[in-house]
């Protein structure tokens, strides 16, 4: 007998198992399992009864709230496909991504939302699902082209939760915070994943230093999933703000590699355990984590922390990893040679939305290839070789806006890469108004005796700067 893989099924079990347990969490409210996934079939009922259908596209924009949260079941469950946007973009960008994807737009009435949820019954008519079904479009960023909509299908996100709760131990006594966009990946999954478990969701709309360590006190929270550049705000932010965190919080990091450094302090100064991991949208995201083993509890602190900065290794479900040379073959085990990492497995994307030509040049020779650099060391773990050593952006002249960003980049030695994608890179991980509009390459950036970046000479006297 065979039986669809689907997150849905973590909803069912949920229901069943934990029907008490509190389920989210969301400023003054709270609701129980058999509340919440409640509120997810009235949901469900009034886009039902909107037309939406098997096949249709919905697209969400909201920030992390309990409402976003229940789209990840609610449209799913009537074979829809969830097209969740990223809030930080501009109108043009709504524009274009609801247009490509063909988004039905009723979802986008928050102001409505809660009326008709509680005006509705819950009852609705459930397709059958079948694990190959879309489940969501997840649009990326570019500066070069056009954003493209990386398609996921019920089994992939299966197989991310799974794998996820494989190397990460979670169980229902768990509290998770959500400082990860939940737009972002489907925010890595851990939207069915905390479900799954029958752990509580914490939503917190607004990510701020203060906001996240007082949550963290008063909710008891015990885990949560950030971007390297959430970590840094967290690990500098003020003692009277970082002495309110509770000891033991486990933390999943993934996105651009985060530095030793970083995963010290918050190891060392806060008594938390960070676990990198690695993946794309196209990936579901996670196809590597930097796995514990044994043999890493006789190392220093400093040692340990170098190897979780590391990529890792593939997950049991995620499928199989290597890093190809220019030869198409596999890299030596030397942590010197780069290649390319390319992935095949249950959790690679089904294609771009309506692109066959980027499908295409993702997916050949039976890999999806990352366009990602690195090494692999004697151990097997790998380990992304970033461009960039350095980095200073400075707000110079523009003729539209006034003053725009720009960056100033060193690159590591023998590294290359262009304008073009280090842009592509900043809008994807940052809010568009704070990414680079230019780059400037340098060997050196000027700095004071104590090694603080003199920011004055990059605005006032660029031209005493010698270009790469």
């Amino acid at each position: 007998m065979e039986t669809p893989l689907t997150p849905l099924e973590f909803a069912r079990r949920a229901r069943k198992l934990y029907p008490e347990q509190i389920a989210v969490i969301d400023g003054e409210s709270r609701w129980s399992y058999a509340q919440f996934l409640d509120r997810c079939d009235r949901w469900s009922a009034v886009l039902q009864r909107l037309g939406v259908g098997a096949g249709d596209r919905v697209a969400y924009l909201a920030p992390n709230t309990h409402a976003q949260l229940e789209s990840f079941y609610s449209v799913p469950q009537l074979g829809a496909v969830l097209v969740p946007l990223n809030f930080r973009l501009t109108a043009d960008d709504f524009l274009y991504l609801i247009n490509h994807s063909g988004a039905r737009g009723e979802a986008n009435d928050w102001l409505n939302y809660e009326a008709l949820l509680q005006a509705s019954s819950a009852e609705f008519v459930r397709p059958e699902i079948h694990e190959t079904d879309l489940l969501t479009i997840n649009y990326t960023s570019g500066t070069t082209s056009r954003p493209k909509g990386v398609m996921i299908t019920h089994r992939n996100a299966w197989m991310n939760s799974i794998g996820t709760l494989v190397h990460q131990s979670m169980t229902c006594a768990d509290r998770y915070l959500w400082t990860l966009p939940m737009f972002h990946a489907n925010g890595w999954t851990f939207v069915w994943t905390i479900t799954a478990v029958g752990a509580t969701h914490v939503c917190l709309p607004k990510i701020e230093p203060r906001a996240i360590f007082e949550l963290m006190a008063r909710e008891q929270i015990t885990m949560l999933c950030a971007a390297p550049t959430v970590l840094i705000s967290l690990a500098n932010a003020p003692e009277d703000v970082r002495h309110l965190a509770p000891k033991g919080i486990r933390v999943v990091t993934a996105g651009a590699p985060p530095a030793a450094s970083t995963i010290q302090r918050l190891e060392e100064e806060l008594g938390w355990t960070i676990t990198h991991a690695y993946g794309l949208t196209e990936t579901a995201p996670f196809i590597t984590v930097c796995e514990h083993r044994p043999e890493h509890e006789r190392l220093s602190v400093s040692e340990r922390a170098a190897i979780k900065a590391r990529q890792g290794v593939e997950l049991i479900t995620s499928g199989e990893l290597c890093v190809i040379g220019a030869d198409g073959n596999e890299v030596p085990r030397d942590g010197i040679t780069q290649g390319e990492i390319v992935a095949r497995g249950n959790v690679i994307m089904a294609g771009y939305y309506n692109d066959k030509k980027a499908t295409e040049g993702a997916l050949h020779g039976g890999w999806f290839h990352t366009g990602d650099a690195a090494v692999v060391h004697p151990d097997g773990y790998i380990e992304i070789r970033d461009a960039v050593q350095e980095v200073a952006i400075v707000g110079l002249p523009h003729e539209r806006w006034g003053e725009a960003p720009h960056a100033f980049v060193v690159l590591r030695q023998g590294a290359q890469t262009d304008e073009a994608e280090l842009r592509e890179f900043a809008r994807a991980n940052l809010a568009h108004f704070k990414a680079p509009h230019s780059v400037t390459f340098v060997k050196e950036l000027p700095k004071t005796a104590t090694g603080k970046i003199q920011k004055y000479i990059l605005r006032g006297r660029a031209t005493a700067i010698a270009p790469q």
